[in-house]
């Protein structure tokens, strides 16, 4: 079984969805598309890297992944397959790759043959390569290989003295607000002394990590490390996100004593 997967910030209600579908149904056999988001805010690169690059993993290998945010490119950009972990993503050079991928990965990137810029590349190139990769294409027949992409600089939680300073990264439809500061440097910075995490302000602050979200009373505010390891602001059964008017880039402090 094939799988390729779309990754957008398109309504669902548009015809994007329905006419890129039926060009990859068109062109490749025995495939199965499966839709992670349509919902990403329009161009959010970030919103769409944490979506992808904690999903993707979860897939086969030789899934191929289309990401259809922000894909039209300037002048001097190109429309790129990244190759990793025998996963294939194919999408805009506008930052992305360096957004899912870290310094570090043994990640191919190649520059896609014979394409002009188009209003909707995730149609008429993306969506055809990645039949052409299912249908057997080799990468290397399909792109240029390439030393270097246009960068952006992910957000990452600092260290100062007995403090940790992270931003809000994320916020799910639970309206739940997840943070850049991991299990690990809180571990690693506190190494078990007592804390205060300020959320946004003095005004909000949390002295308990919780192990379930029951933990606390009903309404109450509450932090927690997520399934990605990633520290969490949310209220049980409440909306932390809209009532304490937080959003991506909302800080988060903790100091411990």
């Amino acid at each position: 079984m094939s799988i390729i997967t779309l990754t957008t910030d398109w309504n669902t209600d548009d015809y994007y969805v329905g006419a890129v579908k039926g060009t990859i149904y068109s062109n490749c056999k025995d495939v199965t598309l499966v839709d992670i988001s349509h919902k990403v805010k329009p161009f959010n690169i970030f919103q769409t890297a944490f979506i992808l690059k904690n999903s993707y993993k979860y897939f086969p290998e030789e899934t191929v992944h289309i990401i259809g945010v922000k894909s039209d490119v300037a002048i001097d950009q190109e429309y790129i397959i990244a190759e990793f972990n025998k996963h294939y993503f194919i999408g805009s050079d506008n930052g992305i790759f360096s957004l899912l991928f870290k310094d570090d990965d043994q990640v191919n990137y190649y520059s896609i043959k014979d394409t002009k810029p188009s209003t909707f590349p995730t149609l008429d190139v993306f969506s055809k390569v990645a039949c052409n990769i299912i249908n057997g294409s080799k990468i290397d027949s399909l792109g240029k290989k390439l030393d270097s992409i246009v960068r952006r600089v992910p957000l990452r939680a600092t260290i100062e003295d007995n403090v940790v300073i992270g931003s809000i990264v994320y916020i799910d439809s639970f309206q739940n607000a997840i943070t850049n500061i991991s299990k690990d440097i809180f571990d690693r910075v506190g190494k078990g002394k007592a804390f205060k995490i300020f959320v946004q302000s003095n005004h909000y602050t949390i002295s308990k990590i919780n192990n379930s979200y029951q933990e606390t009373s009903v309404g109450e505010l509450l932090a927690i490390f997520n399934s990605l390891n990633l520290l969490e602001i949310a209220i049980n059964g409440g909306n932390a996100a809209e009532l304490l008017n937080l959003n991506t880039n909302s800080s988060v402090r903790i100091k411990f004593q």
